[in-house]
């Protein structure tokens, strides 16, 4: 059974930075499409951050190009997700996913997800 476990959440000043981490067991990512998510009180989760395995191309949502970072260590089943300069409209709870589709990372098309990790950001 997959099993994805999102760390590193924190609460934060706007401005602040977080590293978050997203160990997967069960089954080896490396060949897959990675993607980090969010999902805010009273919003439908989103696509945040993608990397496609087959050319490490990223991909990012408007409000994170040039300050969130995704990136993977495919020794250690693991994928991170780099945020700087945090702004207020990105508290949420964050998760991550994968799959061989990157379209399915695109359209947070996923059935099961971690139980993720709070992000709140402070103005």
């Amino acid at each position: 059974q997959v099993q994805l476990v999102e760390s590193g959440g924190g609460s934060v000043q706007a401005g602040a930075s977080l590293r978050l981490s997203c160990a997967a067991s069960g089954r080896t990512f490396s060949g897959d499409a990675m993607g980090w998510f969010r999902q805010a009180p009273g919003k439908e989760r989103e696509f945040v951050a993608g990397l496609n395995w087959s050319d490490l191309s990223t991909y990012y949502v408007d409000s994170a190009k040039g300050r969130f970072t995704i990136s993977r260590d495919n020794a250690k089943n693991m994928v991170y997700l780099s945020m700087n300069d945090l702004k207020f409209d990105d508290t949420a709870v964050y998760y991550c996913n994968g799959d061989l589709d990157y379209g399915r990372i695109l359209r947070a098309d996923f059935a099961s997800w971690g139980q993720g990790t709070q992000v709140t950001v402070s103005s």
